[in-house]
């Protein structure tokens, strides 16, 4: 192949087609890589040595491109700052904790010099104590890290810290000190370390505020068209599904300032009988939601939002009235026309068909459906598979229960080798082997028994 433009603009020696040999090629490596980890006087020997080598043997172009990159390093160098006069390889470590929140701050200290420093945020700290947090941060920093250093500062003791340090070691192949300086030029460290971590900490307090005062702008567009007394950030759509009656569930989908938010999903198998009437499964679904350990667990919407037209609109008033939740905004968004409906007004709304407040309710509409449909998919599946398996003779309810909940469909039962089935709990080899059987034999299809 061609050699490649940064050949040409002489930023590459061309090692692909074979213009620097294999020694200079590993030179240039292991010179970059030194670089990177912060071992410039190392570099700078090397370098040193080499250009003077050239300047020997009367290479004094090539002499004189080293020298340039002597100088570059020099010059890098200098500009780093100088915190010790130690050329030991240090990791400084520190964690500042509010509330539920940390920040867990790691300096890089290479060659007596700052290389860098990397940060993190943790949350779901308010019970733990500062030294288990500290601890905990420390194995997940290292855990994949590509270097680890000969000594790492903490700001305080931690529990089994020899055990930590002998992983360290293993992982470094070989020793690693942890130490908590008590006093002078290396407690100084620790304690910039920890400033850095509050400065942080403090930083990701003010963009949580900013986060909770900041309105999009398609929530505001909302608020305008359904004329809300306060931007709706948390908005809660209902959806129902079902074939006939069969296997009926409701979705309920969130969105957070314009966005879904996916922890705050729900659904639900509707329990009642007189199916299929979709009023019937709203009503249930929106009761199960807004009371009992929902109603606690989970904050209140801004706007609800059902899928249906005036017919859903009115169930779920009346069930949001029953509730005494005579004030909460609602809507319907109904299929056909997108007409979007409210409370008290027998027309629709008159909101623009560009109007990105009635394109953020498609949304909300689009994934409840979704939601819905995938749920209800997976109910039938496994109700067909449950069906197939009452057939086959020594499947009872708990073994039934298990394959449905380990294969999930009876395209995957059929799929599954002997050795597969047999792996699902209570299944025995010789029930394995009548399962296969059923689904290969006695349905006349054929597929290999075991893997």
């Amino acid at each position: 192949y061609k050699l490649c433009l940064d050949y040409h603009i002489k930023k590459c020696d061309g090692p692909c087609e074979g213009l620097v040999s294999a020694e200079d090629y590993n030179f240039m490596v292991d010179q970059i890589v030194a670089f990177i980890n912060g071992r410039n006087n190392q570099v700078v020997s090397a370098l040193k040595d080499k250009m003077w080598r050239l300047a020997e043997a009367k290479r004094y172009e090539e002499a004189a491109r080293i020298r340039d990159q002597v100088r570059f390093v020099e010059n890098f160098q200098y500009k780093q700052k100088m915190v010790t006069d130690e050329l030991t390889d240090r990791d400084i470590l520190a964690v500042a904790m509010e509330g539920e929140d940390a920040c867990g701050v790691v300096f890089k200290l290479r060659d007596g010099k700052i290389l860098g420093r990397q940060h993190f945020y943790l949350s779901g700290v308010a019970e733990e104590p500062p030294e288990q947090v500290v601890a905990s941060f420390l194995k997940q920093f290292y855990l994949k890290a590509d270097f680890i250093p000969e000594e790492v500062f903490l700001p305080t003791e931690i529990e089994d810290a020899e055990e930590v340090a002998a992983w360290l070691a293993s992982k470094r192949e070989g020793k690693v000190t942890l130490v908590v300086p008590k006093r002078g030029q290396k407690a100084k460290l620790v304690q910039m370390a920890l400033q850095n971590a509050r400065l942080l900490l403090e930083e990701l307090k003010l963009q949580k505020e900013k986060q909770k005062d900041f309105v999009s702008h398609n929530v505001k567009a909302l608020q305008r068209d359904l004329r809300l007394k306060r931007p709706p950030r948390r908005i809660e759509c209902f959806d129902i599904s079902n074939i006939q009656g069969t296997d009926p569930v409701a979705s309920m989908v969130t969105f957070v300032n314009g966005r879904p938010r996916k922890s705050d999903y729900r659904k639900f198998k509707i329990r009642v009988k007189a199916t299929p009437d979709d009023f019937a499964m709203m009503e249930e679904a929106i009761r199960r939601r807004y009371s009992g350990s929902l109603a606690k667990k989970m904050e209140p919407p801004d706007l609800i939002l059902v899928d249906g037209g005036k017919g859903q609109l009115s169930v779920a008033h009346k069930v949001l009235r029953d509730l005494g939740m005579h004030d909460q905004p609602l809507a319907a968004l109904a299929k056909r026309l997108d007409e979007v409906f409210v409370p008290g007004v027998p027309d629709p709304q008159n909101i623009p068909k560009t109007s990105s407040g009635l394109k953020l309710l498609q949304q909300l509409r689009d994934e409840a459906h979704r939601f819905a449909v995938t749920f209800h998919r997976t109910r039938r599946r496994k109700r067909t598979l449950a069906s197939a398996l009452e057939a086959v003779p020594g499947v009872g309810p708990a073994r039934r229960q298990a394959l449905v909940k380990y294969f999930g469909s009876v395209k995957n039962v059929r799929e599954a080798t002997v050795d597969e089935i047999q792996m699902v709990d209570g299944i025995t080899p010789a029930l394995a082997r009548k399962i296969w059987e059923y689904f290969h034999v006695v349905t006349g299809e054929e597929s290999p028994a075991s893997s």
